[in-house]
């Protein structure tokens, strides 16, 4: 699978610790554009600087969220996408640590009842890990669907939140 290109606007990266590991992030001068599980292209050419305004507060942000998974992210956040997808990432934002829903429900919660595949889709196009929490989403009947950072980060970060589901696995 090629790596994403990097969002436009970056001017400094850095990793960051999760409690998943290391991730890789990038700012924009409006907020964080890229937290991700593996580097895009063309990210070393961008100059890695961690005392960043926003990249210092992302890192600080997810310490605290190591300690309490109930930490609110206040980071600014540059979400490049079409209006859809960042629609939806708007509402994935909006799910509560310790919860989980269904792509169907997002679909609802945006008045696209019938956009659920298109919903998925831009979920999984989400350019920032655990800030907007795509892994708080399931299957409809409570199975653990894919993850971009994949299905173990995904338990990881579920059982942190305390909302595990005692359900199935579906890669």
């Amino acid at each position: 699978m090629p790596l994403s290109p990097l969002p436009t606007g970056v001017v400094a990266r850095a990793t960051v610790e999760s409690p998943v590991g290391t991730l890789y992030a990038a700012a924009t001068p409006r907020g964080i554009a890229l937290l991700e599980f593996a580097p895009p292209a063309g990210y070393d050419a961008c100059p890695s600087v961690p005392r960043q305004r926003w990249l210092a507060q992302l890192a600080l942000e997810l310490a605290a969220y190591a300690r309490d998974p109930h930490t609110r992210f206040d980071v600014p956040l540059d979400l490049q996408g079409t209006p859809f997808r960042r629609e939806v990432w708007r509402s994935l934002s909006e799910i509560p640590a310790g919860r989980t829903v269904s792509y169907a429900d997002i679909a609802a919660r945006i008045g696209r009842p019938r956009a659920v595949r298109a919903v998925g889709a831009a979920g999984g196009a989400n350019p920032v890990a655990i800030i907007v929490p795509c892994h708080r989403v399931i299957g409809r009947d409570g199975s653990l669907t894919g993850y971009a950072g994949g299905l173990a980060r995904k338990t990881t970060l579920l059982r942190h939140e305390g909302a595990m589901p005692g359900s199935r696995i579906h890669g």
